[in-house]
């Protein structure tokens, strides 16, 4: 114990186990950098990242056909979109002073699914003291109920007004930039309806863009995650009351995006 002490009086950083679920990519390593600078412990549990065609049936079965169709049509030019978008990007990672590159000093457990039994073997084996989630599957009930410590969402979207996704660029369609922004929440059974623990808010410069959004709402947002982490390692955890409109939000499908984009500017 006496050791341990010393260690983080050396590295100024907080004690305490905090495992990372996530699927990967820029804007999860910009938060787990922020969370590994300030916590002593972190480790990370990296899923493979869904399948098309299993996004596509899901989401099928819930809005029909044509919509899912749609929206999957938005994401391939969501992605091919992003090269033209590195200069901004750049520019927001320069703003923040974060980076989207992996610490190769953070360990990477690499799992399945977040929601297989490998998941929770892990799980049980390293007995976090917080469960952070940024851009993973959903946890099921039987899963959730099986981790015994906090476990906590970083959202990129205001709840409860803007949950599920794209909450960004739903704010700007809807003429409502001043919820435009993160939050921080406890992770329950429904989709970001746990209780709220922070929440931030940006304004998109006229350049930003559905590529931009989330990279730009991640950037600004780590104060808000080691906030939270740090409240649960400490046992104070407090929800906020948080009151308003509540709504669960998709990608938009591909005429949408388009429509917005051409007679708004809003891409």
């Amino acid at each position: 114990m006496a050791d341990a002490e010393n260690e983080t009086i050396t590295t100024g950083k907080q004690p305490g186990r905090v495992v990372v679920m996530t699927a990967g990519g820029e804007n999860p390593w910009i938060m787990i950098n922020a969370l590994a600078a300030r916590f002593d412990d972190i480790v990370v549990l990296e899923e493979q990242p869904e399948s098309k065609g299993l996004f596509l049936r899901r989401r099928a079965r819930k809005l029909g056909w044509p919509t899912a169709l749609g929206q999957l049509a938005t994401m391939v030019a969501s992605r091919f979109g992003k090269r033209f978008t590195r200069k901004r990007a750049q520019e927001i990672l320069r703003l923040y002073g974060v980076s989207a590159t992996p610490d190769p000093h953070v360990p990477v457990r690499h799992i399945v699914s977040v929601n297989d039994g490998e998941a929770a073997t892990h799980i049980r084996q390293l007995a976090p003291e917080v469960v952070f989630l940024i851009s993973c599957r959903m946890l099921k009930p039987a899963v959730l109920t099986q981790i015994p410590c906090p476990v906590i969402n970083f959202h990129a979207g205001i709840n409860p007004r803007y949950r599920g996704l794209m909450g960004g660029y739903w704010a700007r369609i809807n003429d409502d930039v001043g919820n435009f922004g993160a939050t921080v929440h406890l992770v329950d059974e429904g989709v970001d309806t746990g209780g709220i623990l922070y929440q931030s808010r940006q304004m998109p410069a006229r350049r930003d863009t559905m590529h931009t959004y989330p990279l730009l709402q991640t950037a600004a947002s780590t104060d808000i995650a080691i906030a939270a982490v740090g409240d649960a390692l400490e046992g104070q955890l407090r929800p906020l009351d948080v009151a308003g409109p509540s709504q669960q939000w998709y990608h938009p499908p591909i005429w949408t995006w388009l429509w917005n984009g051409i007679r708004r500017g809003i891409w």
